[in-house]
C-alpha cells in the first residue's frame, strides 16, 4: 500500500477524542458566517432550525450500559484495533423493513421509504428525465400511493442534496400529503424555488439542518454526514434504529481539496463502523469506472488553460445549473482575466441566484452584467454561463446552436466550452449542438482530454474505502441501472463480504431485518408516473401507445354524415391525411380509399345496421386492409360519423 493511501486511512480512522477536540474548537470559533435572512421571511418559508439531539439511540445507549456493568476480569476476545466488541445480537421485537420506491434499475427519481412499527421516514423524492419512448412526456416520478395510504405515519421526508433527481419530485407529493421536510440551507433554498412555483411555499413545513444535527423521528433518529458531491451541502444520513444502524450515502465522492465545504467526514463513517453498522445503501452510479473521482480543483485548471487560449474571443461556457462549483470557478478565472459574466438559461439564473442569496456563491461586485446589455461589451471581456450542456431541445446553449436565442447570436469568434459528460441516451443531442455550433464558426471545447468535467460520484477505490470504513452486516447498492449495482456488489464481496448479505433489490420490494437478519418480504405498490404538462399520471400505457403509433404510421381522419330519419349517406366521407401521406402526390390512392369508405357505410346502411360502432369498426377494417396493400402502412384510422 502506498505512504499515501496509508494517510488516507489513518484520516479516515482519526480516535474519538481527536474528533471531540476539533467539534470544541469548532464551536468555539463559531459556524461559517452565512447571510441572514429576516425572521419574518424564514417564518414564511416555513423554515425552523432542527435542533441536534444528544442522546444515544436506544440501540447504543443499551450497549454502551452493557460494556459499563461488564466484570472488570472478565476476559477479552482478541479484536481488530479500533473494532468494538458488541455483546451477542438478538432479534428486535420491532423489524425494520427498507422500502425502495425509485432509484434502482435506473438513473434517476430516488426516493427510499424506512418503516419502523407505527413510524416511516422518506429518503430524498427525486424526479428523473423520459426516456425516448415516453413520447411527449416532460417528467417522470415515483408512484406515491403506498405513502398517501400510510401518509399519517410518516414523520418527516429527509433530503441528502439539491439534484432534481432527489427533490425534483416533492412538489408533486407535497400537493397530496404535508409532510416536514429536512434538509442542508442550500437545498432548502432550492426546494423553496421548486414548491413556489407550484403555489405550494407557504404550505410546506421546510427545517435547515447542518452536518452533524441529529433529527428524532418516531423512533428512528437521523443523523446528518457531511459528503463531497457536485453540489454544495450535500449530506449522507446515519439512520438511528431499535435494530441497528442504517447508512445511505446519498451521491458522494471522497475530494480531498473542494472548492468549499470541507473534505467528506470520513472520520464519522469510521466511527459508525466501530459500533457496529447494520446495513449501507451506497451510491452505485460511477460503480463500472476503476481508480478514484478526480478532485474539482481539476477543472478550474483546466479552465484557466483554456480562458488564456481564448484570447480576444467571447467565452461561452454550458454546464450544470446545480453545478455551483464549477459556476464558483467560472466566476474566479473570469476576474482573473478581467472579464465580465452574465447568466443565461431559466434554471442557471435560478440556482445562481439563490446561490448568492445565502453566500454559497461568491461574485465581485459590478462583475455580473443583464443579459440585455451584452451588446455593449466587446468579446474579449465577457464570459456567458449558460444551460445545455445536455443538448436539451429548449436550452439556451440549444437555441443558441439553431440561431433562435433573443439575446445571443454565435459568430466565429466564440470560444464554447462544454463542461459536462452527456448522461447515457443523450449522446446523439449533444453531437447535434456541437456540429450546429461548428457550422457558426465557433470553436467548441468538449472532448475528454481537456478536463472540463468530474464526476461527482464515487469511482471504485472511494466505494471500497465505504465499504471499508462502515464495514455493514448487509450491504444494499443503489442509485443506479442493474449492472451499476452488480458490480457495486461484486466489490463488495472482493473485500470478503458474504454474498447471503448483500441484496440487489428493486423498486416496490420490501426487504425486512430484525437486526439480526435481513430477507425479502413481499412488495408494496411503485412504479413510475408521467407527468404531461399539468396532468400527473393521466397519461398511460394506451396513450403512449397511441402517441407511437401516430409517430410512426400517421393519422387518418374519416367524416361522413348520415340522416337519423332513413339512414342514408347525405355527405362524405372525406379523407383528411396528417402524417400518413403527402396528399397531393397520392390523390388517386386517396380518392380509392374514399371510395371503399363510401362503399363500406352504404352497406352497413343498407343492410339495416345503425350501430355506429360497428360501422366504424367495418370502416376501419376495410381501409386498413387497403392502404396496407398499397402502402405496407398502418395509420391510426379515426372514422367520425355525424348524424342530422
Amino acid at each position: 500500500m502506498s505512504a499515501k493511501k496509508i494517510t488516507d486511512v489513518d484520516l479516515a480512522l482519526l480516535g474519538t477524542e481527536k474528533r471531540a477536540a476539533a467539534a470544541a474548537e469548532s464551536e468555539k470559533k463559531g459556524r461559517p458566517r452565512t447571510k441572514k435572512q429576516p425572521r419574518a421571511k424564514q417564518q414564511a418559508a416555513g423554515q425552523n432550525r432542527a435542533m441536534p439531539e444528544t442522546a444515544l439511540p436506544p440501540v447504543q445507549a443499551k450497549e454502551q450500559k452493557q460494556q459499563s456493568e461488564a466484570p472488570s476480569g472478565a476476559k477479552k476476545r482478541s479484536r481488530r484495533p479500533g473494532r468494538k466488541t458488541a455483546p451477542a445480537a438478538a432479534p428486535c421485537a420491532t423489524p425494520l423493513r427498507i422500502i425502495p420506491l425509485g432509484g434502482l434499475g435506473e438513473i434517476g427519481k430516488n426516493m427510499t421509504l424506512y418503516e419502523c412499527g407505527e413510524d416511516m421516514l422518506i429518503v430524498d423524492c427525486g424526479l428523473a428525465f423520459p426516456d425516448e419512448d415516453l413520447l411527449g412526456v416532460d417528467l417522470v416520478i415515483p408512484d406515491f400511493t403506498y405513502v398517501e395510504r400510510n401518509a399519517s405515519r410518516i414523520r418527516g421526508i429527509v433530503i441528502t442534496h439539491g439534484h432534481e433527481d432527489h427533490i425534483g419530485g416533492l412538489p408533486y407529493l407535497l400537493r397530496s400529503v404535508n409532510i416536514p421536510v429536512y434538509a442542508s440551507r442550500l437545498t432548502v433554498g432550492l426546494i423553496e424555488g421548486k414548491l413556489k412555483e407550484h403555489g405550494l411555499l407557504g404550505k410546506a413545513k421546510l427545517n435547515v439542518v447542518y452536518p452533524g444535527d441529529r433529527v428524532k423521528l418516531g423512533c428512528m433518529e437521523v443523523e446528518f454526514i457531511h459528503v463531497n458531491h457536485s453540489i454544495p451541502d450535500a449530506c449522507a444520513l446515519a439512520i438511528h434504529t431499535p435494530d441497528g444502524v442504517v447508512i445511505q450515502t446519498g451521491d458522494y465522492k471522497i475530494d480531498y481539496t473542494p472548492i468549499q465545504g470541507g473534505v467528506i467526514d470520513l472520520a464519522r463513517f469510521g466511527e459508525l463502523g466501530s459500533q457496529g453498522v447494520l446495513a449501507l445503501l451506497a451510491d452505485s452510479t460511477n460503480a463500472e469506472r476503476p481508480g478514484s473521482t478526480p478532485s474539482e480543483r481539476t477543472v478550474g485548471e483546466s479552465f484557466d488553460k483554456l480562458f488564456r487560449r481564448a484570447e480576444k474571443r467571447r467565452i461561452i461556457v454550458a454546464t450544470f445549473s446545480s453545478n455551483i462549483h464549477r459556476v464558483q470557478q467560472i466566476v474566479d478565472c473570469a476576474a482573473r482575466y478581467g472579464r465580465k459574466i452574465c447568466v443565461s438559461g431559466r434554471s442557471m439564473v435560478n440556482v445562481v441566484n439563490i446561490a448568492i442569496e445565502l453566500g454559497y456563491l461568491n461574485i465581485p461586485e459590478n462583475m455580473m452584467v443583464d443579459l440585455d446589455l451584452v451588446g455593449r461589451y466587446p468579446d474579449d471581456q465577457l464570459v456567458v454561463i449558460t444551460t445545455g450542456s445536455q443538448g436539451e431541445a429548449m436550452s439556451a446553449l440549444t437555441r443558441m446552436a439553431r440561431g433562435d436565442h433573443r439575446k445571443l447570436q454565435i459568430t466565429p469568434n466564440d470560444f464554447i466550452i462544454i463542461s459536462a459528460t452527456p448522461i447515457p441516451g443523450n449522446e446523439k443531442t449533444v453531437g447535434k449542438v456541437v456540429n450546429d455550433l461548428m457550422k457558426l464558426g465557433a470553436e467548441v471545447i468538449y472532448e475528454r482530454m481537456y478536463d472540463v468535467h468530474v464526476s461527482g460520484h464515487a469511482c471504485q477505490d472511494e466505494l471500497r474505502m465505504m465499504l471499508g470504513l462502515t464495514r455493514p452486516k448487509f450491504f444494499i447498492p443503489v442509485h443506479g441501472e442493474y449492472k451499476h449495482l452488480k458490480k457495486h456488489s461484486n466489490l463488495a464481496i472482493s473485500m470478503g463480504m458474504d454474498p447471503k448479505n448483500i441484496f440487489i433489490t428493486d423498486i416496490g420490494k420490501v426487504l425486512e431485518t430484525d437486526g439480526v437478519k435481513m430477507a425479502f418480504k413481499g412488495t408494496v405498490p411503485a412504479g413510475r408516473v408521467l407527468v404531461d404538462g399539468l396532468g400527473v399520471g393521466d397519461v398511460g400505457s394506451i396513450v403512449l401507445r397511441d402517441r407511437k403509433h401516430l409517430s410512426e404510421d400517421g393519422l387518418i381522419v374519416v367524416v361522413a354524415t348520415i340522416d337519423a330519419t332513413n339512414g342514408t349517406l347525405l355527405a362524405g366521407p372525406d379523407l383528411v391525411s396528417r402524417g400518413f401521406v403527402y396528399v397531393r402526390e397520392a390523390e388517386d390512392m386517396m380518392h380509392s380509399a374514399e371510395q371503399l369508405a363510401r362503399v363500406t357505410i352504404t352497406d352497413c346502411l343498407d343492410s339495416g345496421s345503425h350501430e355506429w360502432g360497428i360501422i366504424k369498426q367495418r370502416v376501419r377494417d376495410e381501409l386498413s386492409s387497403f392502404l396496407f396493400s398499397r402502402t405496407k402502412r398502418s395509420p391510426m384510422i379515426l372514422p367520425i360519423i355525424e348524424e342530422v
